[in-house]
């Protein structure tokens, strides 16, 4: 009994193992089981994993797009700057070499961080073909682009274990507008060619019809000719019938002569006719030609004229443009000039002004002063100026080096002659100001020596002591 409990708990056991161990592979995702037993990969089957002793990774084999585009511009063979935008399709290797390798770099990833480890690997590989093509090989031939950076690229791939299925090209763009301009002249060039074709196909329209006009007259005139032997061949019988008269032998004779000369002039007549109707022909199929050939030449002159004429409009719409700013520039400096010239002005009459409010308060002070202190304020002036007067009087002698005086009284009469010539000097102030200096002087000193002298008691002969009135000396 013990014994069938222990069978019976192992197959228990064993059977909760298989059901957590049981694993099941999908088409598109291959299950690496490692760990006690030997490394093994199921893809679209079912396994058995032992728990805890066998780990199961997952490394998708799904078909991935990548979009692989420049960041910026890319010079290409001419220098000439280019993007590319283009959609890559991988996937990882199916064979056992590329799993492993793939493992050691997305076991376990999404599809997201596959695109971006791989995305700088395609842009780069893209760039370096770009830097080897010129610009027209590279738009014209897109497959050729894209087998090269297959090329470029495949290695480096196959060295993460992915695969490169597909490479299309999305779009091409370059910072100067080339492209666009090529399309331009393509566009000049079928144009050109759908002109000559027409031109082309016109000639062969004229030649045609010249060819059936000479064929139709190549058979009138065969005609013509069987008609006229015909008729050659009908007179030469009649002849003959006449001749047998022997009547008429002479005017058949006669008949057949002057008949033989009408059937070579109406046969003179047919081909000149005919030489005339050629030449025509030939003459209005060279005038056609010649207007094929000048509506061609118009056509290549009118797309030059075109072109011309766009490249000058954008320059002077350039000149334009760039004469506007200059224009905006100067008119700016000249406000910013005339701003602070204008503000200058101001200061400058701001600082009159206020130094004229000065002068003219000091001189409104001044008088106010000089009306209150009266004489007293001329007094002081005109004794100021005094010693000044005297100095510029003295002046002269300071320039002599030397004086030589002979005789006595000299030195007295030297300083006599200068002060004698500043009184000159005050008089003729007193004389053209109508003021008396002299008794402005005296009135002043005089009034200042009464105010300090005191009174004087005089006693009289014969009488009493008495305050005597106030004397004053000059």
């Amino acid at each position: 009994m013990e014994i069938l409990i222990g069978v019976g708990a192992v197959v228990v056991f064993l059977i909760i193992i298989l059901l957590i161990g049981y694993v099941k592979a999908p088409p598109d995702t291959a299950y690496m089981i490692s760990g006690f037993r030997k490394p093994r990969v199921m893809i679209g089957r079912a396994g058995i994993r032992i728990p805890f002793l066998e780990r199961l990774d997952k490394l998708s084999l799904k078909m991935f797009s990548v979009d692989v585009k420049t960041t910026d511009f890319v010079p290409n063979a001419e220098y000439i700057n280019v993007k590319v935008d283009a959609t890559v399709k991988i996937r990882i290797g199916q064979s056992e070499e590329m799993m492993s390798l793939a493992s050691k770099f997305f076991l376990n990833e999404g599809e997201d961080a596959i695109i971006r480890r791989v995305q700088d690997t395609l842009e780069g590989n893209m760039r370096e073909i770009i830097g080897q093509m010129r610009l027209e090989e590279m738009v014209t031939d897109r497959k050729a682009f894209g087998e090269k950076v297959q090329e470029n690229a495949i290695p480096d791939l196959r060295k993460m274990g992915l695969e490169l299925i597909s490479f299309n090209v999305q779009s091409f763009s370059d910072q100067n507008n080339v492209i666009e301009d090529l399309g331009i002249d393509n566009i000049s060039q079928i144009k050109k060619g759908a002109a000559v074709a027409k031109a082309q196909a016109d000639r062969d329209v004229a030649i045609a019809q010249a060819q059936a006009a000479k064929e139709a007259n190549d058979a009138k005139v065969q005609s013509e000719m069987e008609i006229a032997e015909k008729q050659t061949t009908l007179a030469i019988r009649q002849a003959e019938l006449k001749q047998q008269s022997d009547v008429k032998k002479a005017e058949a004779d006669a008949a057949y002569s002057i008949q033989q000369q009408e059937q070579r002039k109406t046969i003179e007549v047919t081909s000149a006719n005919a030489d005339i109707a050629r030449a025509e022909r030939n003459a209005e199929l060279k005038a056609k030609e010649v207007e094929v050939t000048k509506q061609t030449l118009d056509a290549e002159i009118r797309a030059k004229a075109d072109a011309q004429r766009y490249a000058a409009e954008q320059e002077a719409e350039a000149e334009l443009y760039r004469r506007t700013k200059e224009a905006e520039a100067k008119k700016i400096e000249r406000q910013r000039e005339a701003e602070s010239i204008r503000a200058v002005g101001e200061a400058e009459a701001e600082a009159i002004r206020l130094k004229a409010l000065a002068e003219a308060e000091g001189i409104d002070k001044k008088a106010e002063a000089m009306k209150k202190y009266g004489e007293a304020a001329v007094i002081e002036m005109i004794m100021g100026a005094l010693p000044e007067i005297a100095k510029n009087v003295a002046e002269p002698l300071s320039k002599v080096d030397k004086i030589t005086m002979y005789g006595e009284g000299n030195s007295a009469k030297l300083l006599s002659d200068i002060v004698n010539g500043t009184t000159q000097i005050t008089e003729g102030i007193s004389a053209g100001m109508g003021i008396d200096i002299k008794s402005l002087i005296i009135g002043a000193l005089g009034g200042k020596i009464a105010a300090d002298k005191e009174p004087v008691v005089v006693v009289p002969s014969g009488g009493t002591a008495s305050e005597a009135p106030e004397k004053r000396e000059s």
